[in-house]
């Protein structure tokens, strides 16, 4: 199966607020997503908010600096991605300095 690949990409976010900001922005949320770790869940097991029910892969960007500046979000966010149902979430490895 052909995956639909959406780049999440957190160059620049230093905190919350910068990745749920760039959350609605990459992920093309809806007006109705909260800006908070249970809306962000919402959105990443709802079918409706996504392309196609299945098939999404959702790759995360340039995530280590904001992992190492804010570790507890960080632990948070992966939490949240590790629990998606709609897409697939992959970290990019590489360029994530």
């Amino acid at each position: 199966m052909t995956k639909d690949v959406v780049t999440l990409d957190l160059d620049g976010v230093t905190d919350k607020a910068g990745l749920m900001d760039r959350c609605a922005r990459d992920l093309r949320l809806p007006d109705w997503f909260g800006r908070n770790w249970d809306a962000l869940a919402d959105c990443l097991s709802d079918p409706g908010v996504w392309p196609q029910e299945a098939g999404v892969l959702l790759l995360v960007e340039n995530w280590r600096p904001y992992a190492e500046a804010r570790p507890r979000e960080w632990e948070t966010a992966l939490d949240v991605f590790s629990h998606a149902s709609v897409p697939t979430v992959a970290l990019a490895l590489g360029g994530s300095s």
